[in-house]
């Protein structure tokens, strides 16, 4: 169980916080596999720590053998015993808090991969709507958090704790009044401890969301600098971003007092403690019930807990921030689990309910969606859109009740002037963003099952491909891990760049991306079409794919385009009005909502918004760019 995030001042819907207790559950399920390592070395810190608490009752001895007056050679036992334990505990302890610390990164690698897994498979619009600044404080902040919890106060915590407990114990078995007098710290321990808690909790938490907000102001306003700099918003945004680091600051500064507080209280109970402990002792001892020896062990007991106690309660303050981190990664892993469903879908259980695995190349990456889409079981159609709205907030609609039906292979190109919502009716189509209302429906893949069209019905390509780092051919089998060296020719051979990829130095197996060899976005963009062949669609969505190319990749990267969607159905956001002509329907929208649908021919003579826009852009390429 999630509950919603803070939502700070930037607008953004942040991505959920998790319960305490599914908080609990997620890292009894981490812990699980390795409860044996677990249950060692937690044994072997019991037996470390048992053996520790000899050193006091051995100094006791030492202190009567010196006040009874007897003989220098009766201290020898007492000393060889002292470091005999001294070398015992030392091994056993090393021993045990290695077992412990292995624990904390075993589950702290397995925290992490389930984290990045299910980050990467959110819906897109989802994590759009949160911003990348809070993602990337739980990528950054919250794991590094965890991971010092992990490194630094897990061992020191469960040291701490088996030290309290067998000291309490000890005490008990020199007389059951030295323990009683020790409770009495106690009661101030506790306060103190549920003092802190209850507000540490809400304090970390909203110091992570505050510092989320301060990274997604920076990131955008870096992102966005020439537009910034452009509408002369520098004053506007660096208030903006002034004023989410004050409030970090301050928050921040609530934690550090929280802090001090904290400390201060905790001494109090060490005074009160102690005071009671050499009282109780001097009682005993006058009254002939214990030695001098005795009472000298047990304050030696109660002193030796000043550590494990202050330990304990000040790693608090780690294991708040690192709970109040956990529960924000496991917000994002649940979150994961708990799709949001499409506007429209049916209910589990009702007909024609099904979850397809539409399939996305988000920036050029073929890769399962996250995104449930309605599958019906027949229809000659291949996709249809039907009463489909948007907003990106309240007061803020991209489109209004968008109807559209695209056949089994059909090509449609989607035109219109920008903000007109082409790329967000795109994302829908392809499952990666959720309509605020409608539907959208689509019979199963028909591409075949060697080329992975049940994984991948639908692959979205946009103008912003990404080259992985890695070999040339380990990013082409991002798309199908199982293809074949002849498959990926084949694949760039139909997008026609086999001859620049054997032409590399290394042939499919340079290394491209960061830090390997660059390719230019013309080359990167056919990369990412090689893709969606491999992947093998039923639907591909095309989101001006061909745009980076620039004028002189353009005629290049728009027969790659074609040959890659030969055979499919595709619907094309076209940057380019040639692809328009070569498309066999095509679509206006103008301010959300469908103006014109026809051939390029009929709609170019028809003498509407297609033909203007037509008109613009072929005159535009006749002062300016002639072709042929």
């Amino acid at each position: 169980m999630t509950t919603d995030s803070p939502t700070p001042d930037t607008g953004a819907e942040l991505l959920p916080i998790a319960t305490p207790a599914r908080t609990r559950a997620a890292l009894r399920t981490l812990i699980r596999p390795d409860r044996g390592l677990a249950l060692t070395g937690i044994g072997i810190l019991v037996a470390a720590t048992a053996v520790g608490l000899l050193v006091q009752p051995l100094l006791g001895r030492i202190v009567d053998i010196v006040a009874d007056g007897r003989p220098a050679g009766d201290l020898t036992l007492p000393v060889v015993l002292l470091v005999a334990v001294a070398v015992v505990q030392g091994l056993t302890t090393t021993l045990g808090l290695t077992r412990i610390a292995r624990l904390g990164e075993t589950v702290l690698a397995r925290l992490r991969e389930r984290f990045v897994e299910r980050a990467l498979n959110l819906p897109a619009d989802r994590l759009e709507r949160a911003g990348a600044g809070d993602l990337t404080a739980r990528v950054t902040g919250d794991v590094a958090r965890v991971a010092e919890a992990v490194r630094s106060a897990l061992p020191e915590m469960a040291r701490s704790v088996l030290a309290i407990l067998l000291t309490l114990g000890a005490l008990a078995l020199l007389d059951v009044r030295f323990l009683l007098a020790a409770l009495l710290a106690v009661p101030v321990q506790l306060l103190t401890a549920r003092w802190y808690v209850r507000r540490a909790l809400t304090l970390y938490a909203d110091q992570r969301v505050a510092n989320g907000a301060q990274q997604q102001q920076l990131l955008e306003t870096i992102g966005g600098a020439v537009t910034v700099r452009g509408h002369r918003l520098e004053e506007q945004h660096t208030e903006r971003s002034a004023g989410r680091s004050r409030k970090a600051v301050d928050l921040t500064m609530r934690s550090v007092n929280l802090v001090l507080g904290f400390y201060g209280r905790l001494h109090i109970a060490e005074y009160i403690g102690l005071a009671a402990v050499l009282i109780a002792g001097f009682w005993l001892v006058r009254d002939g019930a214990v030695s001098i020896g005795t009472a000298t062990a047990a304050a030696l007991y109660f002193h030796s807990l000043f550590g494990p106690v202050n330990a304990a309660l000040v790693l608090l303050d780690d294991a708040q921030s690192a709970a109040a981190g956990l529960a924000r990664l496991v917000g994002v892993t649940d979150l994961a689990d708990q799709p949001e469903p499409t506007a429209g879908e049916p209910e589990a259980g009702e007909p024609g309910a099904g979850k397809a695995a539409a399939g996305k190349a988000e920036a050029g990456k073929a890769a399962p969606a996250s995104v449930p889409r309605q599958r019906i079981a027949s229809s000659e159609a291949a996709v249809t859109v039907h009463a489909v709205s948007h907003a990106y907030g309240p007061g803020r609609p991209v489109l209004h009740e968008v109807s559209l039906t695209l056949e089994p292979g059909e090509h449609v190109a989607l035109v219109g002037t920008s903000g007109a919502g082409k790329s967000t009716l795109a994302r829908i189509v392809a499952g990666v963003q959720q309509p605020t209302s409608g539907t959208v429906t689509a019979p199963p893949g028909t591409g075949s099952a060697a080329a992975g069209a049940g994984e991948h019905p639908v692959v979205l390509v946009t103008q912003e491909v990404h080259v992985f780092t890695g070999t040339l051919a380990e990013d082409l089998r991002l798309a199908r891990p199982e293809a074949t060296d002849a498959d990926l020719r084949t694949a760039l051979a139909t997008v026609h760049a086999l001859d620049w990829a054997e032409a590399l130095p290394d042939g499919l197996a340079t290394v491209v991306g960061e830090g390997g060899h660059r390719l230019d976005p013309a080359r990167a963009q056919q990369l990412a079409l090689a893709r969606l062949v491999l992947a093998d669609p039923a639907l591909a969505v095309l989101d001006e794919a061909t745009a980076e190319a620039g004028s002189a990749g353009a005629r290049v990267l728009e027969r790659s385009a074609e040959a890659a969607l030969a055979g499919r159905t595709a619907l094309v956001v076209a940057h380019r009005l040639t692809q328009a002509v070569a498309a066999d329907r095509v679509v206006v929208l103008e301010a959300g909502r469908v103006v014109e649908s026809g051939p390029h021919d009929e709609l170019r003579d028809a003498d509407g918004p297609y033909a203007a826009l037509w008109r613009a852009w072929s005159g535009s390429r006749t002062t300016t760019a002639p072709h042929p």
